[in-house]
Formats: C-alpha cells, sequence, structure tokens
C-alpha cells in the first residue's frame, strides 16, 4: 500500500529534505482512513504533507508516513463552494473566477493547498483563509481507530478557534487530517474579481523572490502591540495591516544589516528579508543556521522574539 523510501525533495518547495520511510498518496477520505490504520497498526509516527509550501524537511528525512491528501474535490453548491483539502489554492481562485464568486481576491499568487491555508489561516493584503470559511471537515487520526473507523468531525467557523496565522488544526497538531471544507462567497463582476487577484499575483512577482526556491515568508509579522515604544515611533511609515496592525519582520531583518547573509547554500533575501532562499543546493541545516542568526539578531537590536511559520519535519 505504502512507497518506500520516497526522496521528500520533490515535495518540497524548498528542493529541501531526505526520504520518507513511507509515502502514501490518498485520493479520498476512505484512503486516508485506510493509511493511517495501517500506520497505527505498525505503530508508525505519521507527517501530514500539503504542497510543501512552508515546510522545512530534515536532512535526515522521516522515520514513519508521510500521508499526502490529494483529495480534489471543486463542487459548486449555490453560493458556496466545496472544496477538498488537497485543492491548490491557485486552482480555488481559478474555479472562483469562473463562477463569478467573489471573496478570495487577496489570495492571489499565495501558494499550498486549501488544506494548508486553513491549517495556518494564511493570510496576505489583510484577507484570511477564515473570512469566507463557512465550515470545515476533519478525520480524528489520534489513537486507535474504533471498530467503524476514525471519527469524522465537522466544525463551523466559529469552532476552529482561528487566529493569527494559527487554527484549532495547527494547535491539535497531527491529530486531525483535514478532509474538505466550504467556503461561502459572493457574486461579483468575474473581470473585476480576476483584475484584482492579478494585481495581487503582479506585487508578488516584484517583491518576493520567487525566482528561487522558497517556503514563503519565515516569521510571522510582530503584533504592534509588542513593539517597544522607540521602535514605534522610528518605523511608523512601514507599519501595515495584516489584519491588525504590525511590524514587518522583512524591515526589521533589513534594519539589523542582515540581507543577503548566506549560510551554505541558503540566503536570506535581499529582496524580501524575510524569505531565505534555496540559491545552491541548501541543506535545511544552512536554513536552521539563518532561522537562528535572526532571531538572535532581532531579539539583541529589538528586544523582540521572532516567532517562525515554517513546520520543521
Amino acid at each position: 500500500m505504502f512507497q518506500e523510501n520516497v526522496s521528500l525533495k520533490k515535495y518540497s518547495n524548498y528542493k529541501i529534505g531526505g526520504r520518507a520511510r513511507y509515502f502514501y498518496a490518498a485520493k479520498n477520505a476512505d484512503d486516508v482512513a485506510r493509511a493511517v490504520a495501517q500506520a497505527v497498526g505498525d505503530k508508525l509516527p505519521v507527517f501530514i504533507l500539503g504542497a510543501g509550501t512552508n515546510l522545512l524537511i530534515n536532512d535526515s528525512g522521516f522515520d514513519g508516513l508521510v500521508l499526502k491528501p490529494e483529495i480534489n474535490l471543486l463542487k459548486l453548491e449555490g453560493g458556496a463552494i466545496r472544496v477538498g483539502a488537497g485543492v491548490l489554492m491557485e486552482d480555488l481562485l481559478n474555479f472562483a473566477v469562473s463562477k463569478g464568486l467573489s471573496g478570495f481576491e487577496w489570495a492571489g499568487g499565495l501558494p499550498g493547498t486549501v488544506g494548508g491555508a486553513i491549517r495556518g489561516n494564511a493570510g496576505a493584503f489583510g484577507g484570511e483563509t477564515k473570512d469566507n470559511l463557512y465550515e470545515v471537515t476533519s478525520m480524528d487520526i489520534s489513537g486507535n481507530p474504533p471498530a467503524g473507523g476514525p471519527k469524522i468531525l465537522k466544525r463551523k467557523n466559529t469552532q476552529c478557534k482561528f487566529g493569527y496565522r494559527n487554527s484549532i488544526f495547527k494547535i491539535n497538531d497531527g491529530q486531525e487530517v483535514i478532509i474538505e471544507a466550504v467556503f461561502k462567497m459572493k457574486k461579483g463582476d468575474k473581470k473585476a474579481i480576476r483584475a484584482a487577484i492579478e494585481k495581487k499575483k503582479e506585487y508578488r512577482r516584484t517583491r518576493q523572490p520567487l525566482e528561487y526556491p522558497n517556503i514563503g515568508s519565515i516569521f510571522k509579522n510582530v503584533d504592534l502591540k509588542r513593539v517597544p515604544e522607540k521602535y514605534k515611533k522610528a518605523f511608523a511609515s512601514v507599519v501595515k495591516k495584516d489584519p491588525f496592525p504590525v511590524m514587518p519582520v522583512a524591515h526589521l531583518i533589513d534594519q539589523a544589516g542582515l540581507k543577503g547573509v548566506s549560510c551554505g547554500g541558503a540566503m536570506i533575501s535581499p529582496k524580501h528579508p524575510n524569505f531565505i532562499v534555496n540559491t545552491l543546493n541548501a541543506s535545511s541545516s544552512d536554513v536552521k543556521q539563518l532561522i537562528q542568526l535572526a532571531k538572535s539578531t532581532i531579539k539583541q537590536r529589538f528586544d523582540l522574539e521572532l516567532e517562525e511559520e515554517v513546520i520543521y519535519v
């Protein structure tokens, strides 16, 4: 049932990582249930893989089962879209445009899968995944599954404990697999929706180092409430709403003089310093060293603790 000794580099947006002892691509909820049951029976740890867009995989790989839900459902239900966890955000946006549905314009150019976006409540340009989300279906994979198979859970938006780049699925790390979700949308003009999405994509192309393998922003932007007063005043012009007032970490790293700093094959991007890019066959160790350098430097210079958005495997 499982593939063995699978290289995870090709499943990582970073093109970094060792091998998985076992790997399985699940096409539906039944596949997920069977894979989890076998993993539990074999006492294997399970890691749920999306599109690998905010993921740093260790060079030693993963000694267990890497389960990749490739549930690609896309279905219009009135003014809502039912979407599988494995659907790429880009495909969801294109589907919404084709149906003249508005609500995801902020996500233009957002990488990753719908499941990953829900788990981390992905956001940009003042919008967040939770904004249009109505319901999430997940599978409880903690412990031994009951006789009837793993328990299916349904949660409304308010039950998902969404926060800044956070959710109940992230809090319950490794205990649930997101299967599908329903997003409620609003009717709009197709051309206007497409134009708004393309504007966001162009912004990303011009300001982010998409020419190199990367996993997006390394650190969460800093809640302005946590920033010492003297820096609030000094950096007032760069404060942005995301979706509440934040100090961009890219600006802090820039001011700390870390743009362009390299370690092995990894580099803090001069184009966008909250990105660490793989310029020359970087190892996970190279990236981790730059992350720690940024954290210690920002702590020393600005008395601020940076928090990663990165998932470590």
